[in-house]
């Protein structure tokens, strides 16, 4: 297998190369947007492992290029300081197949590459499903009964959160914290985000997929 690693910071790339040689993967090396999209144009790689932040180019555009204007489809894993949904997104949107945020364990990514090259082996999508209701995690497209939902950022990842604990109970602290991390807002605030998100998967149809489960948290199940 052949990885190209785009990373502008030294130390990091050299770490990043050393460890998945080890792991027996075949690696190419770039420092700079412009260098890593050359590469990834005119040489063929298993997967890419791409930094957000660099020079000349950034992630977002080298990967944008390369679906669109290079017709490549080669899986690429996203390296990034940024934590925010909004840049998880962005990244998402312009290509990428997953998101890693630093700081991370090596072992960590060398289990995201075995699960991408894995899935892109197999032609699989990352979809999470409960009763007619469908999230696909690579397009982060929701679909219920055949109808496409337009659910907001903050919804997507409560539901993310949802649909992988589904049919059990899904406490308020954990979808707190997967919200805001350790400095939560008033406690109305989770309380509107279900409402919303509620009124987006469940209110143009005749079953309740949402629950809510008093003085614990919610759950989500098609029984």
């Amino acid at each position: 297998m052949r990885l190209l690693l785009v990373e502008d910071n030294r130390d990091i790339l050299a770490n990043l190369a050393d460890y998945l040689t080890l792991k027996g993967y075949v690696v190419d090396c770039a420092q700079d947007g412009l260098t890593g999209l050359h590469l990834a144009a005119t040489q063929r790689y298993d997967l890419i492992v791409l930094d957000v932040m660099l020079p000349g180019v950034d992630g977002y555009a080298l990967c944008e290029r390369l679906r669109e204007t290079e017709q490549d489809q080669t899986p690429v894993i996203m390296l990034t300081a940024r934590d925010a949904l909004d840049d998880r997104l962005h990244g998402f949107r312009a290509g990428a197949d997953d998101y890693l945020t630093k700081p991370f364990a090596l072992s960590e990514l060398a289990a995201r590459i075995e699960a991408v090259l894995k899935r892109s082996r197999s032609g699989g999508r990352r979809q999470l499903v409960v009763g007619d209701l469908q999230y696909d995690l690579d397009t982060l497209d929701v679909r219920r009964g055949g109808q496409t939902l337009h659910v907001g950022p903050i919804g997507l990842k409560l539901l993310e959160v949802l649909m992988r604990k589904s049919p059990a109970v899904v406490r308020r602290e954990l979808l707190e914290t997967t919200l805001w991390g350790d400095s939560p807002p008033d406690s109305d605030s989770l309380r509107s985000h279900i409402h919303n998100l509620r009124q987006q998967i469940d209110k143009p149809f005749a079953s309740a997929l949402l629950h809510t489960v008093h003085g614990i948290g919610y759950r989500l199940t098609a029984r």
